[in-house]
């Protein structure tokens, strides 16, 4: 039996990458130092898994920025706008890298950045690979060998881990009509073999191939995709032991792909789809091993070590030790590095830290039901296998978790609760009347930069450096200087800048009951972009107003709306780490009744424009088409129970993120936010299209700027996109907007950026309303 790691966490227990990368990217340190931070990084995940009892340790699963990019690099599949920055003076791989991942500005190039979006169903943001016709492949980078070898430096022979030929394709984007990129298959297979060619001569032994896609439905061309890369690997390579790994669903309907692929080793997610084992099982061929992911790899919660060996069990009756393999259920990025940093007992009790286990602990988690599972081994670890039953039980029996009173208000929802008291056009008549807004109003997405010195404060704040008087002034200043600068430029709708806020999901859960913090939890959400998701342990609701101060002091300093900003009940879910004794559809419920509270507390505030940001709906779709409709019906119900109950007058926002709507247009139609606002920018407004189809009734802001991205875009360009929208959309339907809030920008770049928004929609403004004279 071996024990097996998937992929560890890249940005180090103190976010050491994210210090390095934006040092480099500021030119505040060299491209050695970055090298060196990476290496440092990696040294000590493979010498940590390696003392923490793993037989296996990936290599190649640290990436700079996103490890599908990094497979785009490796195989030469680098658009051609980013050619110029290979050949400009002074340019490494490494910043054609960055430039593909956040756009390039200097030199006297201005490229945008290629596409980002979720990665399945997490909360993690992978760079989209980009498609043409019968495109060419070739080795353009040989990172995952050097990596390797590195490793073999350091005496530890690891498993190299690529991203699967078919799922990298899958994972793309076909950037012209008449072919899908499933086509591109035989171009792409031989750059993996020469790959695997340069592996074996370091006399590799196991090869990971990450093919999430076999949890997802597929086509028959598809899967033909699958049969053929896997059958050309193995003709060249048979002495090559190769795994597969499927995670975030179970194979269902591809059981007989999968375990037909001619490969040594098989990867289920027992986590997300437990009931797969036994007609896995069923099928399985002699000799193929299966690697079970029993360890959660995306939560926090302490791993039940007797369902686990009740799986393990099941399995070995069946295939025996020397065909089974322990792992995580996939890899570990989506949980935190540390639970051994957690030093501060009144953030994160005593008694919570006994029900969790980080990424570190769960390497751990592994090797010891690798130990139990085997007879002979099983005496060394009763100990732990007893502390670990007590662990179990003492979250299930506490008080801590159950509130009967949220549990009660829950149960009394009715549909009522979730709609609106008039349709939308009669709303939208009535908000007119009220808001009196010009055509094309402009606004941003809510938060504005959060400058080091706004950082700062706060660090001081908690540490009990600054007193509340004096922080609170502090970020009373910061957002009157954001309000009149709005004012200044002209943009109509204001938001107050969320100076206070740290996240928009740890703000609201350090407001409510039933939420726990880590002070050191933080994952990889994109590029070098962290966040700290707080942690759902019991029943969730609201004890006070959370926002409503900071809204209705804004709205104070000045005459024109300022949104209320809140974050919506799935969002808030998606984004943290939840309670898994409870469906997730009633967690979201208690949720969506402490916004719909907070809703309401600001209308009587007098806050006449309230967005509730869900950025999330898209994301927590499952995977399979078949499971949809359940997911969409609680989701979209629960941000209409946040949302109903307010007047016609009082306009309603939500915002999503990075989302393919085109599947579930229905729902977000459903969802009857009086405006929603969209990321449309790297997509050039195709993401749009969706909304012109379904004749969307209401409002729209599709995003006219690339906020993740450091480059300022011109007036003509904004011009050019929201000529695009209105092709499709009828501009008294369109707002102007960001893609997303600009918490993470710099206040040059973003002052910059509003400027040219704001000439863009004045621009805009003055032919239709003349032609409406």
């Amino acid at each position: 039996m071996v024990a097996h790691n998937l992929g560890y966490p890249r940005i180090g227990s103190q976010r050491e990458l994210k210090k390095a990368c934006e040092l480099y990217w500021s030119g505040k340190t060299t491209y050695k130092n970055l090298l060196q931070a990476g290496r440092n990084i990696r040294q000590e995940s493979w010498t940590l898994q390696k003392q923490a009892g793993i037989d296996l340790i990936p290599s190649n699963d640290f990436s700079f920025y996103d490890q599908v990019l990094d497979m785009s690099l490796m195989v030469g599949a680098v658009p051609e706008r980013y050619h110029e920055v290979i050949i400009s003076k002074n340019n490494s791989e490494l910043d054609l890298y960055f430039a593909m991942a956040r756009g390039y500005q200097k030199d006297g190039l201005d490229i945008t950045a290629m596409e980002m979006t979720k990665w399945f169903d997490t909360n993690y943001h992978y760079i989209v690979p980009e498609f043409h016709k019968d495109q060419p492949f070739r080795l353009f980078a040989t990172k995952v060998i050097d990596e390797y070898y590195e490793a073999l430096q350091l005496g530890i022979k690891t498993k190299p881990v690529l991203i699967g030929p078919v799922s990298y394709l899958l994972l793309g984007k076909e950037k012209e009509s008449g072919f899908e990129g499933i086509d591109l298959i035989k171009n792409l297979v031989p750059v993996y073999l020469e790959i695997l060619k340069k592996l074996d001569r370091l006399n590799v032994e196991w090869i990971q191939f990450d093919e999430p896609f076999l949890a997802l439905d597929l086509t028959e061309k598809q899967k033909r995709g699958f049969t053929y890369a896997y059958s050309e690997i193995r003709r060249e390579f048979p002495h090559l032991k190769t795994i597969v790994a499927s995670y975030f669903e179970g194979l269902r309907d591809n059981i007989k792909l999968a375990t037909t692929l001619p490969v040594c080793a098989l990867h289920l997610d027992l986590v997300r789809a437990p009931e797969q084992l036994d007609e896995v099982l069923a099928y399985v061929p002699d000799k193929m091993t299966l690697s079970l992911g029993v360890v959660d790899g995306r939560n926090i919660w302490k791993n039940d070590f007797s369902k686990s060996l009740a799986h393990i069990e099941k399995a070995l009756s069946k295939l025996g030790t020397d065909r089974i393999m322990i792992a995580p259920s996939c890899s570990l990025i989506h949980t935190p590095c540390d639970l051994d940093l957690e030093k501060n007992e009144s953030q994160l009790s005593r008694e919570m830290k006994t029900w969790m286990a980080f990424a570190k602990q769960k390497l751990t988690e592994v090797s010891t039901i690798k130990g139990l599972a085997v007879p002979a081994t099983r005496p060394e670890f009763s100990t732990r296998l007893a502390e670990n039953l007590w662990a179990i039980e003492s979250r299930r029996t506490s008080s801590l978790i159950h509130n009967p009173t949220v549990k009660e208000r829950v149960s009394r929802i009715t549909d009522a609760d979730a709609s609106r008291t008039n349709p939308f056009a009669k709303r939208k008549a009535k908000q007119k009347s009220e808001l009196k807004l010009p055509l094309f109003p402009t606004t941003t997405i809510g938060s504005f930069p959060q400058t080091t010195e706004v950082r700062s404060w706060r660090a001081k704040w908690k540490k009990h450096e600054l007193t509340d008087s004096d922080y609170d002034r502090l970020l009373k200043e910061e957002t009157e200087k954001a309000i009149r600068w709005q004012e200044e430029i002209g943009i109509d709708v204001l938001v107050h800048g969320e100076f206070e806020r740290n996240d928009m999901v740890e703000y609201f859960g350090e407001q409510l009951s039933g939420y726990t913090f880590s002070s050191n939890g933080w994952v990889q959400s994109y590029g070098s972009r962290c966040v700290k998701p707080p942690i759902i342990f019991g029943d969730v609701s609201r004890p006070n107003p959370m926002t409503v101060s900071w809204s209705s002091y804004a709205q104070s300093l000045t005459d024109r709306y300022v949104k209320g900003m809140l974050t919506g009940p799935v969002t808030i879910l998606q984004w943290s780490f939840v309670r898994d004794d409870q469906p997730r559809s009633v967690t979201t419920n208690q949720i969506a009744l402490a916004i719909r509270d907070e809703v309401s507390d600001l209308e009587k505030a007098g806050i006449k424009i309230i967005q509730i940001d869900e950025p999330a709906i898209r994301e927590g779709l499952p995977l399979r088409k078949s499971d949809w409709k359940t997911y969409l019906d609680w989701a979209v119900k629960a941000f209409r129970i946040s949302a109903s109950g307010v007047k016609d007058e009082t306009q309603i926002h939500t915002h999503m993120c990075y989302s393919e709507f085109n599947d579930i247009i229905d729902s977000i139609g459903a969802m009857d936010a009086d405006v929603i606002t969209i990321e449309c920018s790297r997509s050039q407004m195709e993401l749009l299209d969706a909304f012109a189809e379904f004749k969307y009734p209401n409002d729209i802001g599709p995003g006219v700027y690339d906020i993740h991205s450091p480059r300022v875009p011109s007036k003509d360009e904004m011009v050019y996109l929201i000529n695009k929208a209105r092709s499709v959309v009828p501009a008294d339907q369109l707002w102007i907007n960001p893609d997303c809030g600009l918490k993470t920008r710099h206040w040059d770049e973003t002052r910059k950026a509003l400027i040219e928004m704001v000439k863009a929609a004045h621009e805009l403004r003055s032919p239709v309303e003349e032609n409406a004279v």
